[in-house]
């Protein structure tokens, strides 16, 4: 298992393995044979930014059977998924803003991310692991009244893909099992979400085939996994927290 980060320091921008308070630099592809360079920075003497750079992220809407069962949703034959735009991503620790103009709900959604390691097109679910690189955690913001304002048009793209609206990190994790993780947000330190990986309809791997046969998936693309139970609005002020044992924790403020 290691943890790998991206982070700025001193004007550069390089990655590497956290190991406890401290980051083995490395150097090359991250996703294609990277090498350790020899030098150690401290954790709190660099800026932690994502941990890749997706061309895009995809999410998953009604894959828990828990929510499925309490909001009377059939399960679907294929994941439904929308594409969040490159715009909204954002690093742990950074603001999530409200969107100039709307006054409504800005609801938190804590998802397990799937980060794609190469070029993924039409693959079975045997050989998903080959093309994934590791998880990570992901808050997919979204502004809900804006989801169906227009009755002619769902408009999930728009609603989810508001600049800030994408924090995913702060390291992917690889080496992990994600059948056996469990999801959890706290907002202001309080619980709001806890539930299993392995209720979903789709796990990661046949979440990766299927989608490998709508799209090519791409080196340092995330797919949030959709989320459960307890998702909900937040006011300004807000700390929302994504915690993933084995994964990672990722904190981001709302305003």
């Amino acid at each position: 298992m290691a943890l790998w980060l991206r982070f700025t320091h001193q004007g550069s921008t390089g990655f590497g393995m956290v190991d406890k308070d401290t980051i083995q630099v490395c150097a090359g592809d991250l996703f294609d044979g990277a090498k350790p360079t020899g030098e150690r920075l401290a954790l709190e003497a660099v800026k932690v930014m994502t941990p890749c750079l997706p061309t895009k992220m995809l999410g998953l809407w009604n894959n828990f059977a828990a929510r499925a069962e309490v909001e009377k949703l059939q399960r679907p034959g294929h994941p439904l998924w929308f594409v969040k735009t490159n715009n909204c991503f954002m690093a742990p620790d950074e603001p999530i803003r409200r969107p100039p103009g709307y006054a409504g709900p800005v609801v938190f959604e804590g998802e397990l991310g799937v980060v794609i390691s190469k070029p993924c097109h039409n693959i079975g679910e045997a050989e998903a692991d080959d093309c994934i690189f590791g998880y990570t955690c992901v808050n997919d913001v979204t502004a809900r009244d804006i989801l169906r304002s227009d009755p002619s048009f769902p408009q999930w793209s728009r609603a989810k893909s508001f600049d800030s609206f994408g924090p995913f990190g702060p390291v992917i994790a690889t080496g992990v099992e994600p059948d056996a993780l469990t999801v959890r947000t706290l907002v202001n330190g309080e619980e709001r979400q806890n539930y299993p990986v392995s209720d979903m309809f789709f796990r990661p791997r046949a979440i990766v085939s299927r989608l490998s046969q709508d799209m090519t998936l791409m080196p340092g693309d995330v797919i949030a996994c959709g989320t459960s139970l307890g998702a909900g609005p937040i006011l300004e002020g807000d700390l929302v927290e994504i915690v993933i044992d084995g994964v990672g924790s990722l904190a981001n403020r709302f305003g």
